[in-house]
């Protein structure tokens, strides 16, 4: 058990774990603008190691907030070795925060794990909610079960804790957002196979927001999906991203033709084809606004 004297700094204290992507660089840059004490936990030289339970316990000890965003990239062939990767670097992971967050003098304030709204099942008929969404098969839906489950099992009754079941995420520079706009440039913009699957989103200033709306309310804890109020369908999706960056026509891509192409990039069709729809009930309901609602403004945004 580390020393309550372990540390002493005035400000208050945020531990990003394994936030060296797009969403982890926006976090960095949003919480050292706000001048908060920024600790780093990942395999990347010069922060904390996720083997070293003592230093993540001693930089855990009175954090304001704890952000967990560790997990593979899942943009890759889903074979035995590449699935085995991606489900333990999200389990073992979060188990190694719990075990340390158990051990703390003063544990942090607020747990927050990533998710994902894959969780849900290939909704066509309505949207997913916390509430009533149902959950899916397979073995995306497997990780994010497993991944919500090691969260909550940890016992860390000081800590208040919440999931972020966290929709595609559209933002400058990253993301998903590369690969989508090369498709509108050179005017392959269209629809992916069917086109009627549904597009849920969020973007990256929104979701960032999130995190501190749950920061603030001490009142709110477990699930949240972290999503747009708008979803659109993948052809409704396209056409906007065409607009935005001045695109008239875009030739559509049929199933069969994504299925070829995903196995020569080396990833699933999964992260297109499948009907991702879900609904942000519980932060409207707790009166989240959200700063780009519509897919329209989150583009303009983007592609200025």
């Amino acid at each position: 058990m580390t020393s309550p004297n372990a540390f002493s700094t005035s400000n208050p204290k945020i531990v990003l774990a394994g936030a060296t992507g797009f969403i982890g660089r926006a976090l960095q840059k949003r919480y050292a603008e706000k001048g908060y004490d920024l600790r780093m936990i990942s395999r990347r030289t010069g922060d904390i190691s996720w083997n070293d339970h003592a230093e993540m316990t001693n930089a855990l000890n009175g954090a304001a907030l704890l952000v967990n965003l560790a997990g593979r990239s899942v943009n890759c062939r889903y074979n035995e070795h590449n699935k085995r990767e991606i489900m333990n670097s999200r389990t073992e992971t979060t188990h190694a925060l719990g075990e340390a967050v158990m051990s703390c003098y003063n544990p942090p304030e607020l747990w927050i794990n990533s998710g994902t709204a894959t969780i849900y099942r290939d909704a066509r008929d309505r949207p997913m909610t916390e509430e009533d969404g149902e959950l899916g098969s397979g073995f995306s839906v497997e990780v994010a079960k497993a991944w919500e489950e090691a969260f909550f099992s940890s016992s860390t009754p000081a800590t208040r804790k919440a999931v972020l079941r966290i929709s595609i995420v559209l933002g400058r520079g990253g993301g998903v957002m590369t690969p989508y706009i090369n498709l509108v440039r050179f005017g392959l913009g269209g629809h992916q196979g069917p086109g009627d699957q549904r597009f849920s989103w969020v973007h990256l200033e929104d979701l960032c927001r999130m995190i501190e709306f749950l920061e603030e309310r001490k009142d709110l804890s477990g699930i949240f999906n972290a999503s747009a109020p708008e979803q659109v369908t993948n052809a409704e999706q396209m056409k906007i991203m065409r607009e935005a960056y001045g695109r008239r026509l875009g030739l559509p891509a049929p199933a069969w033709m994504l299925e070829v192409g995903a196995v020569a990039i080396r990833t699933e069709t999964e992260l297109i084809l499948k009907s991702r729809w879900v609904a942000p009930e519980r932060m409207l309901r707790e009166g989240f606004q959200f700063r780009y609602p519509t897919l329209r403004e989150a583009m303009a945004e983007i592609a200025r």
